[in-house]
């Protein structure tokens, strides 16, 4: 039995009730096969036993008090997965679907997706199975606050900063901030996704959706062609979305879908002008977007209840969930003749959807690589907060781009250095992980 499947084994049987962390376990480590067969070193170091097992990890209770007086409880939660490039850095996700599984998957994915940004940070995730929709802003307040009186003794400016995640927006992070702020007696930038106003960064909002989309332009200027023209269906309608949708406008490509808890719009006028600007009011409105959108836009069709998956696109972007792209999904993609699959949310193609889809001819642009624009924003927040100056939207977006066009090559240099082929999935996870396992030899046992 080789090494990975040796470490896959234990891991299944020490966490068989955590399935999303599994899942993105397997999926890193079965790429790695040809990476541990060239450095024996790191089976000598016990590489895949460290990395996978959480260097902290932490939950807590959040008691807070509702708008009729009563008294709620939920859980938070903290993995510090790996300072071994940096401070640990990961968002915080507030959504009823949290438990550790899905917080570790998170935490697991960063790791390699900070690596991929060249810049020194390393990986964690944190958040909550509290739901903000529906709450008023006294309750989110109240509990933004309750979650940072305990999570506060944990984080800091070299140890550990936070951003936001599903659920978690400008808004929330105010309050944490504010909390955080009247705890410590300090102003240090702990916190990334901040309003400008609050020391955050220009540009920040959309700089996850506009890296995947400059990732997706590399990925088929690979293939010999550009990404004007095409026809995209994209999935979700957060700030991921959104910036994802502004961007292939702005670039020529013509958004035909968006999609919500509802179900998805099919606009095959294209989603694009007033129609942007009007996905961040539904946003903000904290409802359902599809059927208003509807309503606003005659032409569009509203298909309840149902995914854009077998709408016929040249490419398809996911930004909503993880999980979202299975089997059939994939089957309808393939179907469809596709060529291009860039993952815009965190693993939202489970490992069977994704290899059916390669071993169809499609290439897959995995998450941790398209989806990295927004947490290298969020250390390029923390480099402007610590030198107290002040970078412009376009300062931002161009280190975004270089950054976004450099993992793009990195994951081509992995896919040829081990004879990979069009594997960029595989290439992302090599490419990502030795550098963290370099920095692991490096700094011995520990």
């Amino acid at each position: 039995m080789s090494y990975v499947s040796e470490q896959l084994e234990a891991l299944r049987a020490k966490n068989a009730n955590q399935p999303e962390f599994l899942q993105t376990a397997t999926e890193v480590l079965t790429s790695l096969e040809p990476v541990f067969d060239a450095n024996p070193e790191y089976e000598k170091n016990a590489i895949i036993e460290r990395i996978t097992e959480p260097e902290r990890q932490v939950i807590f209770r959040v008691p807070w008090v509702d708008d009729n007086g009563k008294v709620q409880v939920n859980r938070g939660f903290r993995v510090q997965f790996s300072s071994a490039l940096g401070p640990y850095k990961g968002g915080l996700r507030f959504d009823p679907s949290v438990n550790i599984s899905v917080i570790k998957f998170l935490g697991f994915e960063q790791i390699f997706k900070n690596s991929l940004t060249g810049l020194p940070i390393g990986g964690g995730k944190g958040g909550a199975d509290f739901n903000p929709v529906g709450k008023s802003d006294m309750e989110i307040m109240r509990f933004c606050q309750s979650f940072m009186t305990e999570l506060f003794r944990h984080i800091g400016p070299n140890t550990d900063v936070p951003a936001g995640d599903m659920g978690v927006g400008g808004r929330e992070i105010g309050y944490m901030m504010g909390q955080y702020k009247r705890i410590r007696d300090c102003y240090d930038g702990t916190l990334t996704g901040k309003g400008t106003a609050n020391g955050g960064l220009a540009g920040r909002a959309e700089a996850t959706g506009y890296g995947i989309v400059f990732y997706a332009r590399e990925m088929l200027k690979h293939f010999g062609e550009e990404i004007k023209g095409k026809t995209v269906v994209v999935s979700g309608f957060g700030n991921v979305t959104w910036g994802t949708v502004q961007k292939l406008d702005q670039l020529g490509a013509k958004v035909i879908t968006i999609s919500g808890p509802d179900g998805y719009i099919l606009d095959e006028d294209g989603v694009t002008g007033d129609k942007i600007d009007y996905l961040l009011e539904l946003r903000a409105s904290g409802k359902n977007i599809c059927s208003p959108y509807a309503e606003k836009y005659p032409n569009a069709k509203f298909f309840k209840g149902e995914k854009p998956w077998g709408v016929k696109a040249d490419l398809y972007i996911p930004c909503a969930t993880q999980n979202e792209i299975r089997i059939d999904d994939a089957k309808a993609m393939v179907a469809n003749g596709t060529k291009f699959l860039c993952e815009g949310s965190n693993m939202p193609t489970t490992n069977e959807a994704i290899e059916y889809l390669q071993s169809n001819g499609v290439v897959v642009g995995p998450s941790k690589a398209a989806n990295a624009g927004g947490v290298a924003c969020s250390c390029i927040e923390m480099s402007q907060n610590a030198e107290h100056t002040i970078f412009t939207e376009e300062d931002v977006y161009k280190k975004l781009e270089a950054i976004m066009v450099n993992i793009f090559k990195q994951s081509v240099a992995a896919c040829e250095k081990y004879n990979l082929g069009d594997n960029l999935v595989a290439g992302a996870n090599i490419a990502g992980f030795e550098r963290v396992a370099q920095a692991m030899l490096i700094q011995g046992i520990c």
